[in-house]
């Protein structure tokens, strides 16, 4: 399903040797169990022609509970910013940028920056090319053999 959210029922029910009925329900306690969150699509990035990938590591000034929320507030507000974690260790956030070009992803940089929303210091590394990106192991979340 993570790889094929549009997959016609009864070709679930195939695949996992089940009748098209108790697939369905086994699908419906799945959504309803909150397991299956959504379904949607996989945007290709390359159809929007060139883009700029970049991850962020951020340090706050100060690590009081309002800091914590208005940093991530501002991060809400920014649709560049595509991904955000809360991180432990010498940094606190790692953000997931895309953007057309650096002269965007500086200008979103300055933006944050000017916004004074506690940033003391981030580092920047960009993509330069995508190696992996999977669905989750589910199989192995599970502890079952992979």
């Amino acid at each position: 399903m993570q790889r094929e959210g549009r997959i016609p029922k009864a070709t679930l029910a195939e695949r996992v040797n089940l009748t098209p009925t108790p697939c369905w329900e086994r699908l419906k306690r799945l959504e309803d169990a909150g397991i299956i969150e959504s379904y949607g699509a996989q945007i290709s990035l390359r159809a929007f022609g060139p883009l700029t990938i970049v991850f962020v590591q951020i340090e706050l000034q100060s690590h009081q509970a309002e800091d914590f929320a208005n940093f991530e507030a501002a991060i809400m507000a920014n649709e560049q910013i595509v991904e955000c974690w809360a991180v432990g260790g010498g940094i606190d956030y790692m953000l997931k940028v895309v953007t057309r070009d650096l002269e965007a992803y500086q200008a979103l940089i300055e933006g944050l920056l000017a916004a004074q929303v506690g940033v003391k210091r981030y580092y920047s590394y960009v993509v330069t090319m995508p190696v992996k990106n999977a669905p989750l192991p589910v199989n192995a979340l599970l502890g079952e053999p992979v």
